[in-house]
């Protein structure tokens, strides 16, 4: 089944890139992503689109965890809010079932939330597919491709795309 769920936590550029490398990933927009309540103004993140029968939700919020700092609230956390973010009542709950039972695996709280998705703004086209577009940059190599090889290290069967 084909569906979709909303993810921010670090810079989108580092987002985009995680999940663009993962089988049963069919797209991911990069951009700004607003709840509701308090947690209503633009946050960078992503909306990954994906196949449940090849990649579970489960699977893409381990990683989530995996590659951004889920358990620090540090100074820049209202423009890389850690948060999950659902687009149904349904979603909501299995997303918040799903942190509840990785929480066992930190020592350090999850600072992680899981939120109501509200409004998309689609970042600028010249930011998007950052990384494909050139690993080489000096960001790329000093931010995405550790986590990339992170993500090979303990996801390696997950990945679509060879990291350096």
């Amino acid at each position: 089944m084909k569906t979709k769920i909303a993810l921010g936590g670090g810079c989108h550029w580092c987002t985009e890139a995680v999940f663009q490398s993962l089988y049963g990933v069919d797209r991911v927009e990069q951009g700004y992503i607003a709840s509701i309540g308090e947690h209503q103004t633009f946050s960078e993140a992503v909306i990954v689109h994906f196949n449940t029968e090849i990649i579970s939700l489960k699977s893409l919020i381990e990683i989530h965890l995996l590659t951004h700092n889920s358990t620090s609230n540090h100074s820049m956390r209202k423009k890389y809010r850690s948060a999950v973010y659902a687009f149904s009542k349904e979603q909501k709950a299995e997303c918040e079932r799903l942190l509840g039972n990785f929480q066992r695996d930190y020592n350090d709280q999850l600072i992680t939330k899981v939120l109501t998705f509200s409004k998309f703004r689609a970042s600028r086209e010249d930011i998007q597919n950052y990384y494909l577009k050139d690993p080489e940059k000096p960001f790329c190599k000093s931010f995405i491709s550790p986590k990339l090889e992170k993500l090979k290290d303990l996801h390696a069967e997950k990945l679509k795309v060879k990291t350096t």
